[in-house]
């Protein structure tokens, strides 16, 4: 392949990317508000679709947000959830419950570990640093710690293949 076509490959699985960011972005905020307003899924995805998705890609310095990543995250963490909050409840800290952890915290676990699970085409590492990231946009403590090692010891327990090659951690690079 000539260097122009790798240039336009990787232009293309950059803007794939920064939509797919953007649409994880979305599906927090979106999770965020049904948790906190009481919101149908539905209705919430309309809204979203309708009116926000513009700003929040312009946000992420995307062009445009994948709407069907979007859509699949917000309603497979609802249709999953009686599976992905006990999972997660595991993964606290002793004493705490997915009910006592901050709305958008929460929503950001619920989303990561949807994908984490139920989204296999996309690497794990990806999930994990796009869901920290997220992470320190909403927070400045130790928020996106908590991100992270949860999401690391559940993307360990899930996706192990991914983490091994000759005994050490594989490195992975696309959205």
């Amino acid at each position: 392949m000539s260097k122009h076509g790798t240039g336009n490959a990787r232009s293309s699985e950059k803007l794939r990317a920064a939509t797919r960011t953007a649409a994880r972005l979305a599906a927090v905020q979106a999770l965020y508000q049904m948790d906190m307003a009481g919101t149908d899924a539905n209705q919430v995805v309309r809204e979203f679709l309708d009116y926000r998705l513009a700003e929040v890609a312009e946000n992420v310095g995307a062009d445009e947000t994948d709407e069907d990543y979007f859509r699949k995250i917000v309603l497979g963490v609802v249709q999953e959830q009686s599976a992905v909050d006990p999972v997660l409840d595991a993964h606290l800290a002793e004493g705490w419950r997915l009910s006592r952890i901050d709305s958008i915290l929460r929503a950001i676990l619920r989303s990561a570990a949807f994908e984490l699970a139920l989204c296999e085409d996309v690497p794990a590492k990806v999930i994990i640093n796009e869901y920290v990231d997220i992470a320190h946009a909403f927070f400045d403590t130790d928020e996106p710690k908590v991100v992270n090692g949860i999401l690391d010891q559940l993307a360990k327990e899930r996706r192990s293949v991914e983490f091994k090659q000759d005994g050490n951690d594989k490195k992975t690079a696309t959205r």
